[in-house]
């Protein structure tokens, strides 16, 4: 039986692991029936952990996966005031700007350089409707008190109150929005114009750890997925150990894989030093195989954008990531992708669920079934549709 570990590292987003655990169990078992293998899941230790089992062509596999959580990290990032929302735009619109990295991003996909300024609007559009709100209604009741009672100018009195209950409004309903938690997802990406935030270096030391760990067990392979703003991270976190020497040659196989990545919005700015040279040392190492999927019907990824080459390192050495696309409108049927094609956050997740026609991209075969990622896509050719060109203004490595 081949035997896996296998950690998901999510991307910016405050829900617990056990939401992983259970779209895992609900969409595997829809994968099998789909593809006609047997799968099965059972819970671990606890709610982030889980095994699977699965007989694709009558061969056995076994999986031990694992959330590395940072979810309370983002929640706590994700909380903010109407206030601290707000002063989060003006710093990171700020950031974008003076840098140059937001012009050089629009040559790239249009999708996600709209879902950045998506937030951006409606919190704009957000506050002008309060101010005109506050206007009008402090406008009326100052008319009203001034033909009682002849006092001037009283309408203010309504309408600055007025403008912060509206806000808070907004805010209140953000879960129908999303402007708060995407500009706050944002945010917290710039806060250090590239650099690690640092209420997240102790966590992506934990992750290193609980990984290699892993890499000393009794398995054929870890592999470890980053999906959307959680790619970076688990290029980071393995450059790491493949730079401490703790990856071993005559251990497990040790995989990456990458899903909906938005790399080039951290990787580009001037401070992402140190996430450039681990993107360049992955993409040179022969101690690790790395692929990349994206689609470009998510709006929310840099669709097949090599992010180590439009991040402006690739070398001559370097091979990987290979880069392939999911093509929802081929792998989904005609009707499941018309019922999603507008829902972007649910499409940045298709990644981790079932298709209608799977073809070489299977979730559930890739992760729990009996072939490592590097004999999977061995040989395969990456997306003619891949965009390798170098597009960063910022390049440097220094961390």
């Amino acid at each position: 039986m081949a035997k896996r570990r296998v950690f998901y590292i999510p991307g910016f987003d405050p829900m617990p692991a056990r939401r992983y655990r259970e779209l895992y169990r609900r969409e595997g078992t829809k994968q099998a029936e789909i593809s006609g293998y047997s799968f099965g899941q059972r819970p671990w230790a606890g709610p982030g952990t889980w095994r699977a089992r699965t007989n694709i062509d009558r061969h056995l596999a076994e999986a031990r996966l694992e959330v590395l959580t940072w979810s309370d990290i983002a929640k706590s990032a994700s909380s903010g005031s109407v206030r601290a929302t707000y002063g989060a735009l003006a710093r990171t619109v700020w950031t974008y700007l003076s840098t140059g990295t937001f012009q050089r991003l629009t040559w790239l996909r249009k999708g996600p350089v709209v879902a950045a300024l998506y937030p951006i609007a409606a919190l704009i559009a957000q506050l002008l409707f309060a101010l005109g709100l506050a206007r009008f209604v402090g406008g009326q009741v100052g008319g009203a008190v001034h033909w009682a009672t002849g006092l001037p100018g009283t309408g203010w009195i309504v309408g600055l109150p007025l403008v912060w209950v509206t806000l808070q409004w907004f805010r209140k309903i953000d879960g129908r929005i999303f402007a708060y938690y995407l500009m706050q997802d944002f945010a917290f990406s710039a806060s250090e114009a590239g650099a690690w935030p640092e209420p997240l270096k102790p966590r992506m030391a934990v992750f290193a750890d609980r990984i290699a760990a892993a890499l000393r067990d009794d398995v054929d392979e870890v592999l470890v997925v980053g999906h959307s703003s959680g790619a970076q991270i688990a290029v980071s976190v393995l450059a790491d150990l493949v730079r401490s020497g703790q990856v071993a040659e005559n251990g497990p196989e040790l995989s990456l894989l990458t899903l909906g990545q938005a790399i080039p919005m951290q990787s580009f700015l001037p401070r992402a030093g140190k996430l450039r040279a681990d993107l360049q040392l992955l993409s040179e190492t022969e101690m690790l195989a790395w692929v990349d999927v994206s689609a470009p019907g998510d709006g929310c990824a840099f669709a097949l954008c090599d992010p180590v080459a439009v991040s402006g390192v690739a070398t001559a050495e370097s091979h990987q990531p290979l880069v392939l696309s999911a093509a929802f409108s081929q792998s989904l049927a005609p009707a499941t992708w018309g019922a999603l094609r507008w829902r972007f956050f649910r499409l940045h997740f298709q990644y981790l669920c079932a298709f209608d026609k799977p073809g070489w991209y299977d979730y559930f075969a890739i992760t729990a079934g009996p072939m490592t990622l590097d004999a999977r896509f061995r040989g395969r050719a990456p997306s003619k549709s891949r965009i390798d060109v170098a597009a960063s203004r910022h390049t440097s490595r220094a961390a």
